[in-house]
């Protein structure tokens, strides 16, 4: 400001001076020193004016970057809102990436994020939310979403605005095969605002009901022959037996007793295989001996099955692969051995079975167990492997199968990094192939 004041009064000077030295007028040169001064101040009045409009000219919005002065009062003015524009211009880029990062956060979320207004008209919402509920995130932005989801339960539940409790409902792609569901919750925020918060409960959903089913068929399975036993305990306490009739009756409770126990024992071993890590890849198990274990488990059991038949059945095993898988022996024994005594149990007396090991072109390998019993109806197939479900359930008790056998298979077969195919015919028997990667065998070089 002082600079300012100098260089008025300078200039005045200069003009006064001027004025005096070339006066013009008849008056003096008193009179000429003051018109001098008079049009020095009008001189300077117009180029501060002048300056005053270019700084005035670079603040507008679409100012160019260079500065248009460098020096004098409005110089530095410029140079100080220049500094304090730029100053503002890195708070609001770095606010901007701060939102940016926090809405990228948003789109990379698992679960649908939607912030509606007053109105409850969408403002934004990330890329999971427009999946869940059918949506265009840019189409359908200001859309009110009582518009777009034709749900009368959500209609209502944002109608309500108390939102204590979530509301599950089914997603826009959700079909009677392939039901998909939904866990909404709203919240209330900013001055009537909205945020709504969905993730897909499909899987939850479905774990539950199959923890449920899991329960009732393991509380049946059990209570079967534990009704049995207890009948035939109370028989006899309470009456006198024929030795003949009595040992009927233990031999019963046994065979009772036995199918609990594989009940048992089946689901140790599926709850060991889904608390336990896969397997790697640093034990081998040679495939000849395992399966020769299995070959001696088949004929043992073909014998008990047959037990008062003419014929039993024709078990045909086949090795050409002379090497090792990698893995745990007691799962791979556990899976292939219920494979082949599911056919054992499943083909009639005197039909063929066919069990092998053998290694594929392109380097995996493939155990093949191909039966001659009654086959399996197309609709039954892709539910074999659950847990429980059976094809025929009379059946399935008189063979003395516990349900599971097929759960194990899938189980094992997953851990080893090797998948189940199950082909089937009704009247032309059952293939269960396991197809193992070339990852998990080595040949035996001699």
């Amino acid at each position: 400001m002082f600079a300012r004041i100098s260089g008025f009064v300078a200039f005045q000077l200069l003009g006064a001076g001027l004025g005096w030295f070339f006066g013009v007028t008849s008056q003096g040169r008193l009179v000429d020193a003051l018109l001098g001064a008079l049009v020095a101040t009008a001189f300077w009045m117009v180029l501060d004016s002048l300056r005053a409009v270019q700084a005035l000219r670079w603040l507008r919005p679409e100012r160019p970057a260079e500065l248009p002065l460098r020096w004098g009062m409005w110089g530095e003015l410029l140079e100080r809102a220049q500094r304090l524009l730029r100053t503002q211009s890195r708070a609001i880029d770095d606010r901007e990436n701060r939102l940016q990062d926090f809405l990228s956060a948003l789109q990379a979320s698992p679960n649908g994020v939607m912030l509606l207004d007053k109105q409850s008209r969408i403002e934004w919402c990330n890329q999971t939310a427009a999946v869940h509920f059918g949506l265009d995130a840019q189409r359908d932005m200001q859309q009110n979403m009582v518009n777009l989801v034709r749900d009368p339960a959500f209609a209502a539940y944002l109608a309500a605005r108390t939102f204590d409790q979530e509301l599950l409902m089914d997603g826009r792609e959700s079909t009677a095969t392939r039901p998909v569901r939904l866990s909404v919750q709203l919240y209330h925020y900013g001055g009537g605002r909205l945020l709504l918060l969905s993730r897909d409960v499909t899987a939850v959903e479905q774990a539950e009901a199959m923890r449920r089913d899991f329960v009732a068929n393991v509380s049946h399975e059990i209570r079967t022959p534990l009704t049995v036993l207890a009948g035939f305990v109370e028989t006899l306490q309470t009456l006198e037996l024929a030795p003949q009739e009595r040992d009927g009756y233990l031999a019963l409770m046994a065979q009772q007793s036995l199918r609990m126990q594989s009940l048992v024992s089946d689901l140790l071993m599926l709850s060991r295989l889904e608390g336990s890590p896969a397997p790697g890849v640093d034990t081998w198990s040679p495939v000849p001996t395992l399966m020769r274990q299995l070959e001696q488990d088949a004929r043992a059991l073909t014998a008990v099955v047959n037990t008062g038949q003419e014929l039993v059945h024709n078990l045909e095993f086949d090795c050409p692969f002379d090497g090792a898988i990698a893995g745990v022996a007691t799962e791979l024994h556990s899976a292939m051995g219920n494979l082949v005594s599911n056919a054992i149990r499943y083909t009639p007396s005197g039909g063929h079975i066919r069990v092998s090991f053998k290694q594929l072109p392109d380097g995996q390998a493939e155990f093949e167990v191909i039966d001659a019993g009654p086959g399996i109806a197309p609709e039954h197939i892709p539910r074999l492997t659950e847990r429980f479900y059976r094809v025929d359930r009379s059946r399935s008790r008189e063979t003395g199968g516990t349900g599971l056998g097929l759960a194990i298979v899938k189980h094992v077969a997953q851990r080893h990094s090797a998948h189940l195919v199950i082909e089937s015919k009704l009247g032309q028997g059952a293939r269960f192939c396991i197809t193992f990667p070339a990852a998990r065998l080595r040949t035996t070089h001699h």
